[in-house]
């Protein structure tokens, strides 16, 4: 037995960069895969985003929770309180009732909604504020006068992520702080709805985000319940009419537009 028997073959100098690689190439495959399992399971099972509002929604916002002015002046959260079955306005007399000014609750909602792609995967996003201020007049059956204010700041979605970037370079809340629509034409409801009853019309007047102005027409559903008056409706906008740079940041691709979606409630001012 020779010296040489005892020594073990060289390593193939070529094998271990080859090896080397092909970690490297399934390290970023994993990675990948890891990314859009990630992506599937946030758009699928985290993202929390509500349904659109429709009419159950403004039927359980007239009835809902919400906050009212304690003793010490702090905010504490009290029930609607139902007015007896004996002073419930009549059909005859709904009108009369219901004559005045009116003033936002925070039952109410107002925010937008926007489609998105999230690499490859459909998402919504939507965010919602429930600090809204405003007036509302009602002669007869017609309100005349709706004027609501929302600051840009208090809309907020389930992802703090998307609000920085809806505060910051998207609706630039720091120059542009507030969103506004204000009617510019009577709302004719024709009755006012009593019980269980919603009542659909069009609604006229003039939407303002970042700071431009855009006339709108859109429809708007009415109802009344335990002397309070709720207001349904959603408006379509298109981002470049109001200045509004496409959304669209990263993997995250939208539309070019969105709704302005919104559950008023009022109660007397």
């Amino acid at each position: 037995m020779t010296d040489t028997d005892d020594i073990a073959p060289a390593a193939d100098s070529s094998t271990s960069p080859r090896r080397w690689i092909k970690w490297v190439v399934i390290g970023v495959v994993a990675a990948v895969a890891l990314f859009f399992a990630a992506i599937f399971v946030y758009a699928n099972f985290i993202n929390d985003s509500p349904d659109a509002l429709d009419e159950s929604d403004l039927s359980n916002a007239l009835t809902a929770t919400t906050a009212a002015p304690t003793p010490d002046g702090t905010t504490g959260a009290t029930t609607a309180e139902t007015a007896p079955a004996d002073s419930a306005p009549t059909n005859t007399e709904a009108a009369d009732s219901f004559d005045g000014d009116w003033v936002p609750t925070t039952a109410s909602e107002f925010g937008y909604r926007v489609e998105e792609v999230l690499a490859g995967v459909n998402t919504t996003a939507v965010g919602r504020s429930n600090e809204i201020e405003g007036l509302l007049t009602i002669e007869g059956s017609t309100a005349t006068v709706v004027d609501i204010t929302v600051q840009i700041e208090n809309i907020t979605s389930d992802d703090s992520r998307r609000d920085g970037q809806f505060t910051g370079r998207i609706m630039n809340a720091a120059e542009f702080p507030t969103a506004t629509f204000m009617l510019t034409e009577p709302i004719e409801f024709g009755r006012i709805p009593v019980g269980d009853e919603q009542i659909t019309a069009t609604a006229t007047g003039e939407l303002t985000l970042r700071g431009v102005t855009n006339p709108v027409a859109f429809e708007v559903t009415a109802q009344t319940t335990d002397g309070r008056i709720g207001v349904l409706g959603s408006i379509p906008v298109v981002f470049e009419d109001y200045g509004i740079e496409n959304p669209s940041f990263g993997v995250v691709a939208t539309e070019d537009n969105g709704l302005v979606e919104f559950v008023l409630v009022f109660e007397r001012a």
